[in-house]
């Protein structure tokens, strides 16, 4: 058997906040198995099902977050389960938002829901860590985990959650490295939908470098061709200096008086 426990607070008013996300996916994970209907037990809220061949139990304690190991101790003692066999779907300010990530035993960093749990059961049991980001600031933290997820996160949020639901068959299974590298295809292939549609398409440089160099060869050819139109030809410049320019006149006359001497010797 294996005990899935999503971290949370009870309550309407915080059903959307970052710190309920663990009873986001354990509601999921209900749905997608079609798991019995949720009762009152272990100071919290179970339900039984199973997924592939495995019996499991969901709880969502209502304890409210800081107590929930007093709920998790008292389900681990009933059914005396191993640890190895506890899964905690919390909230990780420590991971970028939609980062998935799963690990055994190690610290509570500052989670008050882990220390709960660390102090009623012990350390050992397998923690799935889904990153809701940091408010950058240490004395912000509080509140920031007991806001609702912002607009921005719902690009990510439903399919994470979808897809742990989904891949909880292979934590079942004792294959927690399936469960990553299947959550972490999904959420892949959405980051790259998301890219696809934000980015606009790279110009191509090289064609535009191309076009500049024609547009400037054409512009000097034109150039030129004008220059050529209107600067005068050799030939212009002697018809300009023809019989009626002053040298002409004179070299008419100096003929004249030529011939004139001619005719007298």
């Amino acid at each position: 058997m294996k005990l899935f426990v999503g971290l949370g607070n009870p309550g309407a008013k915080y059903e959307r906040h970052r710190h309920n996300v663990g009873f986001m996916v354990v509601d999921e994970i209900a749905r997608q198995f079609s798991f019995d209907t949720w009762r009152k037990k272990f100071q919290g809220q179970v339900a039984e099902g199973r997924i592939n061949t495995t019996k499991c139990l969901l709880l969502k304690p209502e304890t409210y977050m800081n107590d929930s190991g007093f709920s998790v101790g008292e389900a681990l003692r009933f059914y005396k389960l191993d640890l190895e066999d506890v899964f905690v779907f919390h909230d990780e300010i420590d991971l970028k938002p939609g980062k998935i990530r799963v690990k055994t035993g190690g610290g509570s960093a500052g989670h008050n829901g882990l220390k709960s749990i660390t102090s009623q059961i012990g350390n050992d049991y397998v923690r799935v860590r889904i990153g809701v980001g940091h408010p950058g600031r240490k004395d912000q933290v509080y509140k920031y985990v007991l806001q609702n997820f912002s607009k921005a996160d719902q690009d990510w949020l439903p399919e994470a959650i979808e897809a742990m639901a989904k891949a909880a068959t292979h934590l079942a299974d004792d294959r927690a490295d399936k469960f990553m590298n299947e959550v972490a295809r999904v959420l892949g292939n959405n980051d790259d939908k998301q890219q696809g549609r934000s980015k606009p398409k790279s110009p191509d440089k090289n064609k535009d470098n191309q076009k500049k160099r024609t547009e400037a060869k054409d512009a000097n050819e034109t150039s030129k061709t004008k220059e050529n139109s209107t600067s005068p030809s050799r030939s212009d410049k002697n018809k300009e200096a023809g019989e009626d320019s002053p040298s002409g006149i004179l070299a008419e006359k100096l003929r004249a008086l030529l011939s004139r001497n001619s005719e007298k010797n």
